[in-house]
């Protein structure tokens, strides 16, 4: 069975009653009404990426009304605001989250959202509060968000060093990966820009971005055959963006 059914069932299952059988009513109790809290947040997170945001409010709905300040629902439902782009919403809803729990994920997921809007100091600040939890089973992903926000800020020392600190906590990370590569490329550190990039690759797809930093890699390195080829999939797949005419320019 699907979890997302899964879920549904354990849902409805604990709202319904047992009075015919004359047993106590789970929602009578406190692990009763927590498991079902649970289970809506979970059911309204699985249509959020499925991409139905208009779904996933109703399970939230259905957990707020079982506690109106629970975190996990007020941050679920902060991301399903952010999805509709209703940042102001969002916000009200990850400050209430917080306000019951302070908790690094959350504090990760708010901080993405203040870097979407462009927000960067704020944002900066919100992930260094989640990269001090370092029990943190996701830390890794904060860190590499200070860098990115970092480069944003202008700072790619301070970016450089939260990406090295990203990767030495999980090595497979490709975003940070092309951003040390790029980082390293545009300091002539080529063979350390080759090794990040060749792990990169290992573990993405190739974007217009990469595709033009492997050009230049390739030339570095007297790779004909590889540079013309990232050079035709940059044409055949991002022939409109700035990466193929900067790629065109520098032929």
């Amino acid at each position: 069975m699907p979890l997302r059914a899964a879920l549904l069932v354990l849902v409805v299952g604990l709202l319904s009653g047992c009075v015919s059988t004359g047993k106590v009513n789970p929602m009578d109790t406190g692990k009763g009404r927590e498991e079902a809290r649970k289970a809506y947040v979970q059911l309204g997170l699985g249509y959020l990426k499925e991409g139905n945001t208009e779904r996933a409010k109703v399970p939230l709905r259905g957990a707020l009304e079982l506690d109106a300040s629970d975190p996990d629902a007020n941050a679920a439902l902060a991301l399903v605001f952010q999805a509709e782009g209703e940042p102001e919403a969002a916000e009200k809803a990850f400050r209430k989250a917080l306000s019951s729990r302070d908790d690094a994920r959350i504090r990760n997921n708010y901080g993405g959202f203040l870097f979407e809007q462009k927000r960067y100091q704020e944002a900066y600040e919100m992930f260094e509060k989640a990269a001090a939890d370092n029990l943190y089973p996701e830390r890794s992903r904060v860190f590499e968000n200070l860098g990115m926000t970092s480069l944003a800020l202008g700072d790619k020392e301070q970016a450089r060093q939260h990406l090295e600190r990203a990767l030495r906590l999980n090595r497979q990370q490709p975003r940070a990966l092309l951003e040390m590569a790029e980082l390293s490329y545009a300091d002539r550190q080529y063979v350390p820009a080759k090794d990040y990039y060749d792990r990169f690759s290992q573990l993405s797809e190739q974007n217009a971005r990469s595709l033009l930093l492997g050009v230049r890699l390739a030339k570095i390195y007297e790779d004909k055959n590889k540079a013309a080829s990232y050079g035709l999939q940059l044409k055949r797949l991002y022939p409109g963006t700035p990466e193929y005419q900067q790629y065109l320019s520098e032929q």
